[in-house]
């Protein structure tokens, strides 16, 4: 597709740890089609951050499977661009200069906690996925003390030293936020004990430095914003101007869809014969861009986009409507 940009850059930022799957595309296909919608640059971002659990294999069916859904982008893994490397493990030199700008901001420290400790913490479960609230047990430790653990070889975190503030940001879908600190789970990790970056650096970082302006993803990651938002400000970095969180596609019982739902995988719905026009149509029907389920080409649905037709609540999918979509 040829586009003229405008100011509007999206992304589209699949992580290649498993195949994509129905929830995959369906937010996939709305971010794609908010951002081409008003004839944005579309930025494809491999998020393998993960050493462990991303595979080369996987982002080249990702690419498969995006192509196949009918989206594209101006820049990526595959075809290059102003704005690479598009692959995260290539750009770790960028995050750890990030950690020591912050760290001469004097907002980092070394977290000794294990996973263990944190997950026996006092504090009730709070928001969605954020966990419990870290109480901030290694802020406050000594210089000596964090230098005595550092030297006896004891692993640790890098945490991110949250002020007491309140970020305030307008979400397209689900409307005006005011999150503290409490609200998305205290000081957060920057860099993990063994290691690797954190996702809430690196993609806040990725989004800025890509000249990223709309963020449309998933409605579970809507606690993450306040934290990139914070991380971006103490950066010096210019934020994003949009952000939509969409409604999740559940399953029939309710429960979101995810990489182990093996059957819901874009690669096995494709060996079994689907169009995918067939399965376009159905997540535009979810979605409220059309008034029924027909098969209809992601493109034709541009000029029917709009934040304001989706839906506020997640989505079941029933086992009949994907009955139907194989038939």
């Amino acid at each position: 597709m040829t586009t003229q940009h405008n100011f509007i850059a999206g992304r589209l930022a699949p992580s290649p740890t498993g195949l994509l799957h129905l929830g995959n595309a369906w937010a996939f296909l709305l971010a794609w089609l908010a951002c081409r919608a008003q004839k944005g640059r579309m930025i494809l971002r491999m998020e393998d951050i993960d050493p462990q659990r991303s595979r080369p294999d996987y982002a080249t069916a990702i690419i498969e499977d995006l192509v196949w859904l009918g989206l594209d982008w101006d820049e990526g893994p595959d075809i290059g661009g102003a704005h690479g490397p598009y692959v995260q493990s290539q750009r770790t030199e960028m995050y750890r200069q990030a950690i020591e700008t912050l760290t001469q901001k004097g907002v980092v420290y070394p977290c000794f906690c294990t996973r263990r400790e944190l997950k026996s913490l006092a504090n009730a479960p709070h928001l969605e996925d954020t966990g419990p609230v870290y109480p901030g047990t290694c802020r406050h430790l000594p210089e000596n003390e964090r230098y005595r653990r550092i030297a006896a070889g004891q692993r640790y975190t890098l945490r991110c030293a949250c002020p007491e503030q309140t970020i305030v940001f307008t979400d397209a879908i689900c409307g005006p936020q005011q999150l503290s600190p409490n609200d998305w789970g205290g000081d957060f990790a920057l860099r993990r004990s063994d290691g690797v970056i954190a996702y809430q650096l690196a993609v806040a970082l990725d989004d800025a430095e890509m000249g990223i302006s709309q963020v449309v993803r998933g409605r579970d990651i809507l606690f993450s914003t306040p934290k990139q938002l914070l991380l971006l400000r103490l950066l010096g970095k210019k934020e994003p101007s949009q952000y939509a969180h969409i409604p999740l596609l559940m399953n029939a019982s309710g429960e979101r869809l995810a990489k182990r739902h093996q059957s819901l995988t874009l690669a096995h719905l494709r060996s079994l014969g689907l169009h995918p026009e067939r399965l376009v149509g159905l997540l535009a029907f979810y979605a409220g861009l059309i008034p029924k389920i027909e098969e209809v080409a992601a493109a034709e649905l541009l000029s029917q986009f709009a934040f304001s037709k989706l839906p506020k609540e997640d989505l079941r999918i029933s086992e009949l409507q994907l009955e139907d979509l194989l038939a």
